[in-house]
């Protein structure tokens, strides 16, 4: 199929001419003529250029989803329901979420406003904004350079999880998922997206130089940021597989490459509170509606956050290649800087997790940044102790942004093994931290403060659990930094 067919704003859609390139952004704003949505920054952190697609496969049923539209390239669409600014009105009558931002007064210069309301548009669809702290993620994607914040806190929180009785709720319980498969071509560019495994092998030997793409969160930087032209893409998020998300009777977990990462927040919620805790300040809701699992570890990135709390849980990473699969232990995933142990056939295809020992197992997830969302890390953490009789008898401490790859502190470990766990043993530990790395200095932290970061990591690991919690959830922390309470 040599054409990008998708519905938008309720009706049916093609293009046949444009590059695999463009940015569903720059499509909106340019040939399709719905100049509502705006582009600000081009990497994704703004939000004013948010529009919604319609998830079929989404964690508990189709939902509306905030994305970035300019970290989407037009073929991912493809099969795709998306809405704009412009598609949300009943003629003259406003969308709820419209409505209550100019009855908030959440509307100053209005160069946000089209992105904010897109990201109340999906909060109104919700049905699961069953804590505070989850209002705040809804919205941090959303900047907002007149300081509104208030208002368009107090809009989106009127709208939110009201679910109105009217079309866009209709259609979201009729939707169901669309065939995806895709092989196109246009302005001197190529693009797949395949449905099966076949499909896939097909594709990379047709274009074996092609890029691998999934949520693009990544990837599109290289275009938007980077200015680059890739000449071929394959994208796998079509492919049924990569979307498992299984919870085993004994604790285990099978988790897809292709699960996005807002799917395993609410995933984890119940089945790994390390995980979601590492999750909760990832990056911006419209990241998290895009980004995957396996776009994370595959980047291999020495500051991915999976990645550290993935190794302290001892996940499995599972390659295939059109020679079968196979099973890579986490720890040995991780080769070189942005580098991994796939072979050039392979694809990641999903993330196991072992069934948690039985006794006293504590772990936590920490990420340290210079600002609390929308941040990259400076180090981050995953740490899992097993205890009998307060004895360490294993121990699995790792940290990312203490060396090219993320990685295990093996010597840290070594002397936490057998000793009672107290915060005497948490600092001897630390201060083995000393012979397993050697930080760089760069602009997010000095060597001496990722050191001494990570070391009072490991020592507050030990102080957060010490009462016995073992795998405590985040506090509600507000991002207001003055808060109003009722008397």
């Amino acid at each position: 199929m040599n054409r990008i067919a998708f519905t938008l704003n309720g009706q049916p859609r093609e293009v046949v001419d444009a590059s695999p390139n463009l940015t569903l952004l720059q499509w909106l704003r340019g040939p399709a003529g719905l100049p509502g949505t705006k582009e600000g920054c081009a990497e994704g952190d703004c939000g004013a250029c948010t529009v919604v697609l319609v998830e079929p496969e989404a964690l508990g049923g189709p939902a509306y989803r905030a994305v970035n539209a300019c970290l989407v390239l037009l073929p991912m669409v493809h099969g795709r329901a998306v809405y704009t600014v412009e598609g949300l009105a009943d003629g003259d009558r406003p969308h709820p979420a419209q409505a209550a931002l100019i009855e908030q007064l959440g509307s100053q210069c209005g160069y946000c406003t089209p992105g904010v309301v897109m990201s109340m548009f999906e909060a109104c669809y919700r049905t699961d904004l069953d804590e505070d702290w989850k209002l705040d993620d809804q919205m941090c994607g959303n900047l907002c350079r007149c300081t509104g914040y208030r208002p368009i806190r107090d809009a989106a929180r009127q709208v939110a999880g009201t679910r109105p009785a009217d079309a866009f709720s209709a259609a979201l319980a009729e939707a169901r998922p669309e065939p995806r498969a895709l092989s196109y071509e246009g302005a001197g560019g190529r693009f797949f997206m395949p449905e099966d495994w076949a499909g896939l092998w097909a594709a990379r030997a047709a274009a074996p130089d092609a890029v691998l793409v999934n949520g693009g969160t990544d990837v599109c930087l290289r275009i938007t940021k980077g200015f680059e032209v890739l000449p071929a893409l394959i994208s796998l998020e079509a492919l049924a597989p990569l979307r498992a998300l299984e919870a085993h009777p004994d604790g285990s977990l099978f988790i897809g490459a292709g699960v996005h990462l807002s799917d395993l927040e609410a995933f984890a919620r119940d089945h790994s509170p390390a995980v979601e805790r590492m999750l909760r300040f990832f990056g911006a809701r419209q990241i998290k509606n895009r980004g995957t699992v396996g776009g994370n570890l595959c980047n291999a990135s020495p500051i991915g956050d999976l990645a550290p709390i993935f190794l302290a849980l001892g996940a499995v990473a599972h390659a295939r290649g059109p020679g079968g699969a196979r099973t890579i232990p986490l720890d040995a995933f991780f080769t070189a800087y942005r580098q991994t142990a796939l072979a050039p056939d392979e694809i990641l295809e999903a993330v196991s997790v072992p069934a948690p020992p039985a006794g006293d197992v504590r772990v936590v997830a920490y990420k340290v940044s210079k600002r609390q969302e929308l941040d990259i890390s400076a180090v981050s953490a995953g740490l899992w102790v097993r205890l009998e009789d307060g004895v360490v008898a294993e121990a699995r401490f790792a940290f990312g942004g203490m060396a090219a790859t993320p990685a295990r502190a093996a010597r840290a470990e070594a002397l936490a093994l057998g000793k009672p766990w107290t915060e005497a043993t948490a600092r001897a530990a630390a201060a083995g931290l000393d012979l397993d790395f050697a930080p760089l200095d760069d602009h997010r932290g000095s060597a001496w403060y990722r050191g001494t970061v990570a070391k009072n990591l490991l020592v507050g690991f030990f102080l957060e659990t010490e009462g016995g919690s073992g795998a405590p959830r985040l506090p509600y922390r507000p991002t207001g930094t003055v808060q109003v309470v009722a008397s």
